[in-house]
């Protein structure tokens, strides 16, 4: 799923469409269509509505429409591989769902300034570089992403820090 990552999200973004689900594309997928430069993105992020309480709801019950979602990627060939994680698998690709709504207060992030893009008749959601500058510095106070991910974050937010400054 190496350059085809993007692809396969506007895929599973067109299923989510035909139930009603608008989806962010998260992550460094997400950052990589928005400035444009690799980020070695490992998996797909995406974000679709939830109980904005996050990790205080059981799994099963965080993400609106879950039994919808579990239906399509399977249908897609995927396996749920986590549910705490939302995550699920397909030969060595990876989707991770999250919840869209726990973004203003995790990361001050309003969901009415997000960006509603269109590819291939397939709305979705991304973050402006602004908006990421804020998600990944929220995430790099995550113990769990700081113990795991700390070095790429630091660069994003280094190279969001100089973007933003640009603008």
């Amino acid at each position: 799923m190496k350059h085809n990552k993007f692809d396969e999200f506007i895929k599973i973004a067109k299923n989510l469409n035909n139930i009603g689900i608008v989806p962010l594309l998260m992550g460094s997928v997400g950052l990589e269509v928005v400035t444009g430069k690799s980020w070695e993105s490992k998996d797909l992020d995406i974000h679709v509505p939830g109980d904005k309480r996050g990790w205080d709801v059981p799994a099963e019950l965080a993400i609106y429409h879950w039994d919808d979602i579990m239906t399509i990627m399977t249908s897609m060939g995927y396996t749920l591989i986590d549910l705490h994680e939302h995550e699920f698998s397909k030969e060595r690709a990876s989707v991770e769902f999250g919840i869209i709504d726990t973004l203003p207060e995790f990361a001050g992030v309003s969901l009415e300034e997000l960006e509603l893009h269109q590819k291939e008749s397939t709305n979705f959601f991304l973050l402006n570089p602004k908006q990421y500058l804020s998600v990944y510095e929220a995430s790099s106070k995550d113990s769990y992403r700081a113990n795991n991910n700390n070095h790429k974050d630091l660069k994003k937010i280094d190279f969001l820090k100089r973007l933003v400054a640009i603008d």
